[in-house]
């Protein structure tokens, strides 16, 4: 869907691919079209430095000499899976457990995409908190750089502490 407001589009769309070592990527928008660049820049205002393949994401759009652009990220929505089976950790735990969990603020220690997960450290506290890829793909992110901001629902696991669910800064606001 397209609407226009004054001088802005607003288009409704899935991304397509994004690779933050490129700092790009392509979102196709719903009602067909050219294939629309999605800057890093763009990207980390914001406050997201990756964005998941398949997930949902309104954007504000201008047409250049070069191509359709995204100027501004409004919403982003988590890529949906057929079935949502709940990680080997979780599986012993109540939901309504997880989903109540209080957001806190955090920074990424070190995220490796190849291994599958990461740590960040909560602050205030000393203990680091483990970040599975799934939970991160499920939250609608692809890969954390060292030092970003976060804001993170924690549990404490079988195997310590453990995030239920990552969020750009900005969104725990």
């Amino acid at each position: 869907m397209i609407q226009e407001d004054q001088d802005k589009e607003f288009v409704l769309g899935r991304v397509k691919w994004f690779d933050p070592v490129k700092g790009f990527g392509f979102v196709v928008a719903d009602q067909g079209g050219p294939d629309i660049l999605l800057h890093a820049n763009v990207l980390r205002n914001f406050g997201q430095s990756s964005i998941a393949d398949g997930a949902q994401i309104e954007v504000t759009i201008q047409k250049t000499d070069r191509g359709v652009q995204a100027i501004e990220v409004l919403t982003v929505v988590p890529p949906e899976t057929e079935e949502e089976m709940p990680l080997a950790d979780f599986a012993d735990l109540d939901p309504e457990l997880i989903k109540s969990a209080p957001l806190e603020p955090a920074r990424v220690k070190w995220f490796d995409k190849a291994k599958g997960f990461g740590f960040a450290n909560v602050f205030g506290k000393s203990d680091d908190v483990f970040i599975h890829i799934e939970v991160l793909r499920r939250s609608g992110l692809a890969d954390l750089q060292p030092g970003e901001a976060l804001a993170i629902r924690v549990i404490d696991g079988k195997r310590g502490r453990m995030a239920t669910e990552v969020n750009a800064w900005e969104a725990g606001l």
